[in-house]
């Protein structure tokens, strides 16, 4: 499966894009949608079309290693809330989380419960994650 603009434009929403590099709260330097690397350094600036390329291409990557791990059929909506997800917790969390476990094992109410477990309680970004993991937790449920 390949993620809609559904999902990407969630992801933009909560992401926020910044063309020129930045540092992020973990230190290291970003640029686009959050996009880090060893050419991404205090300096680079980029045009939105690299932005938007750059997103695309991650979004794929991500895409096909969320594909190989899924047991089980999924709708698009869930397919794309999946990938809104990993764009923000990474592979290797998802790789490992109960969420995967659950919807691997049929589960499909459990794993839409998990959303609202990956939230840094008490830090600066509590109310944007409880935002983001909701709009994800919406999408995976909706009937598309």
């Amino acid at each position: 499966m390949n993620v809609t603009q559904r999902g990407i434009d969630i992801i933009k929403e909560f992401e926020g894009c910044k063309l020129t590099a930045y540092l992020c709260p973990a230190g290291k330097w970003t640029v686009g949608y959050g996009q880090t690397g060893s050419k991404i350094v205090e300096g680079v600036k980029w045009a939105q079309w690299q932005a938007d390329e750059a997103l695309a291409h991650h979004c794929e990557g991500l895409a096909d290693h969320i594909t190989k791990r899924l047991r089980v059929p999924v709708t698009q909506c869930q397919f794309d809330a999946l990938v809104c997800f990993v764009y923000n917790v990474g592979i290797g969390a998802f790789e490992t989380s109960t969420m995967l476990r659950l919807l691997n094992g049929g589960d499909y109410v459990g794993a839409s419960g998990q959303f609202g477990r990956w939230i840094n309680k008490g830090s600066t970004f509590e109310a944007g994650l409880r935002r983001r993991r909701e709009a994800e937790r919406q999408l995976f449920t909706c009937a598309c």
